[in-house]
């Protein structure tokens, strides 16, 4: 429960992205509620290893903004590493904050598990680079506290992060007022990636399967494959 009060006081300080950690802060309330182990399941996730996970597509390398406004490369993986990329935006209020609160039980799950410590990477994108720079990627991540490794970034423009989206099949729209004028808001489908180390996505979750559970097993499922060739 300290750790809970010392995220959402944080979450109140930081300004841009508050909103977006104090929703976080709510649902790792509600798993605390639960033991800490989130929502019962909805369903029973299969063993690791007992099913396979076909390559779906596969991503260019991009370069982008980490949260020290140093370039970064997605997906960037290391030899023998997966990855669960998430495209957010700081001012959304439903699905982001979801994401992000699934994203913080796996990093726990992750830092707790000697089969995936340090092999499995998380990545927050965010798709309104805009509003969201890396100062404020930085407060977010901050906020987080991440136990493993998770990658906050964002893009010097809209039009940086746009071949982002469109590799990756991310959908965001602008959504404006009758005037024309923005209003803060962008229509998007929540979708969560996840990369083998050779930029293949082998799975895409949204809504109905962001079970932290099943990803966890997934990232173990990709991690017993024996390496491509052997």
């Amino acid at each position: 429960m300290k750790a809970l009060t010392a995220t959402i006081a944080i979450a109140i300080g930081i300004g841009v992205g508050a909103g977006l950690c104090l929703a976080v802060a709510a649902r790792a309330h509600e798993a605390h509620r639960h033991g800490g182990t989130g929502p019962p399941p909805r369903f029973e996730a299969p063993a690791p290893g007992s099913y396979v996970l076909p390559p779906i597509a596969r991503i260019e390398e991009h370069v982008l903004l980490d949260s020290k406004g140093e370039a970064a490369s997605l997906p960037g993986l290391g030899e023998g590493a997966v990855a669960f990329v998430s495209f957010v935006y700081l001012s959304c209020g439903e699905a982001c904050p979801l994401a992000t609160a699934s994203l913080a039980d796996l990093d726990g799950r992750i830092a707790g598990d000697e089969a995936t410590a340090g092999r499995v990477e998380l990545v927050t994108v965010s798709f309104d680079p805009e509003r969201d720079t890396p100062e404020a990627m930085a407060r977010l991540r901050a906020g987080l506290h991440p136990k493993g490794r998770w990658r906050f970034l964002t893009a010097e423009s809209t039009d940086a992060v746009a071949p982002v989206l469109r590799d990756f099949g991310q959908d965001a729209v602008l959504l404006r007022g009758p005037d024309g004028d923005f209003t803060g808001e962008l229509r998007h489908v929540l979708k969560v990636f996840l990369l083998d180390d050779q930029g293949r996505v082998r799975n895409v979750y949204s809504t109905g399967f962001l079970d932290p559970r099943l990803l966890l097993n997934d990232a173990k499922t990709l991690l017993m494959e024996p390496p491509p060739g052997s």
